[in-house]
């Protein structure tokens, strides 16, 4: 009985050890997002960022949403992975609308 009870607490010990800091963050995009391209392009750079676990994009919200181990990558980070592709990026509250703008070109139409 007693090797079950260390077990046990020396499992959930473990468990504790490895829990990850898995947060999300939402960005819009100056120049926002226009075509599946934009997507594709946004999906395809920042997939090789270390610490992302999922990228999703929604051209009608215009918002990337990204699920992220804190412990392996910043905001910060994460911010400057946009600014390597031709991308401003501002972080946004979940359920904040974004106004439409297309005042700059597409990034994704330049190369």
């Amino acid at each position: 009985m007693k090797k079950f009870i260390l077990f046990t607490i020396l499992a959930m010990a473990s468990t504790l050890v490895m829990a990850k800091d898995i947060k999300t963050v939402i960005f819009t995009t100056t120049p926002q997002m226009s075509c599946e391209r934009c997507e594709q392009k946004i999906k395809g750079h920042l997939r090789f960022v270390r610490g992302i676990k999922r990228i999703k994009t929604n051209l009608k919200e215009q918002k990337v949403t990204i699920i992220y181990d804190a412990d392996k990558t910043t905001v910060k980070t994460l911010g400057e992975a946009f600014d390597k592709i031709g991308y401003e990026v501002r972080q946004i509250q979940e359920d904040e609308p974004v106004e439409a703008n297309e005042s700059k070109q597409c990034p994704a139409n330049q190369d």
